[in-house]
């Protein structure tokens, strides 16, 4: 029920899904010019920030699907800017690491698309960024629990 406001729900939704596609766009071309795509700058990016880490723990953090995962990882190992490693502990298990060129690139690039994002969302007061924030995190939350408790599953991984 919407108790009554102008803001449905649905409208709401179709708010936020074009404040979502509009913000990719901003992304896609801020790192445009770097020869990587939004899925290959999502993997290098979490590399950057959170070390080696297996296929699976990036495929988690960056919300690709099986297939697409897959096809980054494998145009940025072509590319020579991550290497896969095993682990000491299961051979099996596939590590990423950024490379000295994949480093550089990822920092460079990073740089830029904080920028840009930065500008763009300069239109908001702290104050207005720290509410977003609050309420997007409270509406992802009561979203991913209202899929849990429907047994939902993840289209997204294969399921």
């Amino acid at each position: 029920m919407d108790n009554g406001s102008e803001f449905t729900s649905p409208r709401l939704w179709i708010v936020l899904a074009k404040c979502h596609r509009a913000l990719r766009q901003v992304v896609e071309c801020s790192i445009g010019g770097t020869g990587m795509v939004l899925s290959d700058f999502m993997v290098l990016e979490t590399l950057l920030h959170k070390g080696p880490q297996s296929i699976s723990e990036i495929q988690s953090r960056v919300l690709l699907a099986t297939g697409s995962m897959t096809a980054a990882v494998d145009r940025v190992e072509r590319k020579g800017l991550v290497v896969r490693t095993t682990t000491p502990n299961d051979r099996r298990a596939k590590v990423l690491a950024l490379t000295e060129s994949g480093r550089n690139l990822i920092e460079a690039a990073y740089v830029q698309h904080a920028a840009d994002l930065a500008d763009v969302m300069s239109v908001l007061s702290a104050e207005e960024k720290d509410t977003f924030h609050r309420l997007a995190r409270k509406l992802g939350l009561a979203a991913a629990e209202r899929k849990a408790a429907k047994g939902i599953r993840d289209s997204r991984k294969g399921d």
